[in-house]
């Protein structure tokens, strides 16, 4: 099991059920989040995307059986284990409960270590099915950015080393000899290219844990300091509400550093150079804001810079803001930017303080 406590949603209309549950599962080591109804039960699951629900059936507003319908028809929740928890002991009801997608039946009055042991049953198997699946998953990535770096490597090699040393071999003043150089250096922009991609493959490999964000910004900052030093580039940071974050820290850190070298390249011509970083908990999220003071990127650019092909007189090609971009997704957040011509750009990153 992860280190983090997992959390169970209860949800029934009778209050004393409801305490009862809370107290016992509290003592078992589970965080617990209630809910009286079905529509508040929608509600706490799209909140706090709780690791199993146990669901009345009998309820006001909504019962269990549309709340678990709704719950199974939906792509963000459908893996979430549920059981149905009833007076109703008859067939009928079992069935109903089971053919909507409800992961186990226990009929009232319940033994509560029957209970526990089916929660316990149903969290084990559903962590089993997730590692099975992240397990897989890294297998292709693996395999795919293995293939993909020898194949690219091998020309690139080649094509260098044959051009430096035609390069090498001309005489001064030889009209070619620009050329050679515009091949060299576009050579080395694809090596660069290719050490960016081999970066993705950390994406596939990742270590859950409680990371302090503050933490992990300083660290990128004494990573990048040497060169935001020698640019003239003036640092500002605020903290405020900052709890730690279940995620895998270094690929936080490269959602940072990456947004942070891409504000640095875009002051390069700056007059005034000011890198500002917040950290701030927004509802049951952390938001990081990283802003600079360079040109700005026109509105209609805004989308197209997550592009590793786009190039502008702001952003070369490259794979840094795409990684950033397919980190903070593969965790369920976002990023947004904010951007003026002349001033600046913000880029404002969005992630949930729970794996999701």
């Amino acid at each position: 099991m992860n280190e983090q406590k997992q959390t169970v949603l209860i949800v029934d209309d009778n209050i004393d059920t409801v305490e009862l549950l809370r107290k016992r599962l509290k003592a078992e080591g589970y965080n617990t989040s209630e809910a009286y109804d079905g529509e508040e039960a929608l509600k706490k699951v799209y909140e706090s995307a709780p690791d199993i629900i146990i669901l009345d059936v009998m309820m006001p507003k909504m019962d269990g059986y549309e709340v678990c319908k709704r719950l199974k028809t939906d792509d963000r929740t459908k893996f979430i284990p549920v059981i149905m928890l009833t007076a109703k002991s008859d067939v009928e009801s079992r069935v109903k409960g089971l053919d909507i997608g409800a992961d186990d039946y226990v009929p009232k009055p319940f033994d509560y270590r029957e209970l526990s042991a089916r929660i316990r049953s149903l969290l084990t198997r559903k962590e089993t099915a997730e590692r099975v699946i992240e397990e897989e998953k890294t297998e292709s990535v693996r395999k795919l950015i293995d293939s993909l770096s020898h194949e690219i490597r091998n020309p690139i090699v080649s094509i260098a080393g044959f051009a430096k040393k035609v390069y090498d071999s001309l005489p001064p003043g030889d009209p070619n000899k620009p050329y050679l150089m515009t091949i060299i250096q576009e050579s080395e922009r694809l090596e660069r290219l290719l050490r960016e991609i081999l970066t993705l493959k950390m994406i596939a490999i990742g270590f859950m844990e409680n990371v302090d964000t503050k933490k992990a910004v300083e660290e990128v900052l004494e990573e990048t300091g040497r060169e935001i030093e020698d640019r003239g580039i003036e640092v500002e940071t605020e903290y405020k509400e900052t709890p730690l974050i279940y995620i895998d820290k270094e690929h936080l850190k490269i959602v940072i550093r990456n947004i942070i070298k891409n504000a640095i390249e875009a002051m390069d011509k700056a007059e005034r150079k000011i890198l500002k970083i917040s950290v701030e908990k927004k509802e049951n999220d952390i938001e990081i804001r990283i802003s600079d003071t360079g040109k700005g990127i026109p509105k209609e650019l805004i989308k197209k810079i997550f592009d590793p092909f786009f190039t502008s007189k702001v952003y070369g090609p490259g794979l840094g803001l795409t990684v950033a971009l397919t980190i903070v997704q593969y965790y369920r957040g976002f990023i947004s930017i904010e951007s003026e011509i002349g001033k600046g750009s913000t880029f404002i990153i969005r992630l949930p303080l729970k794996a999701r």
